[in-house]
């Protein structure tokens, strides 16, 4: 299964925290995974490796976001995430972040069941190769 294009697979972890570099420093050690950093417009965004794989990414907070909690987030790959997203209301959910591009990588939208728990649904672009 390749979960960058398998329809519900959880496909990537984030760490949202005020000190992106201080996790790195602790997951690291604890965890054996690697770092490649990323200049972004809003801060480092550190690409979690294990072995030579990409799982996951830690960063910091975008400058106007609202004060919140170091926070573990979630992906779900979705086969058409604006289609996914206009399901939502009807099941007793919300859109929470409408569906938006992230350059060279996909689109996503943030979702919030019925009972309040947020996740991060995405459709990946085409990968080369």
């Amino acid at each position: 299964m390749d979960a960058y294009t398998t329809h519900g697979a959880f496909s990537w972890s984030e760490l949202m925290t005020k000190d992106a570099a201080a996790a790195t420093q602790f997951y690291g050690p604890l965890l054996g995974w690697t770092f490649d950093t990323m200049n972004m417009p809003h801060g480092a965004y550190h690409v979690i490796k294990v072995g030579d794989t990409p799982v996951g990414g830690i960063m910091g907070p975008a400058p106007d976001a609202p004060p919140m909690p170091p926070a573990w987030g979630c992906y779900v790959t979705v086969s058409d995430v604006d289609a996914t997203a206009a399901r939502v209301g009807a099941l007793g959910g919300r859109v929470l972040v409408p569906p938006m591009d992230i350059p060279g990588v996909g689109r996503f939208t943030v979702i919030g069941d019925p009972q309040g728990a947020i996740l991060n649904l995405i459709t990946y672009a085409p990968r080369p190769g």
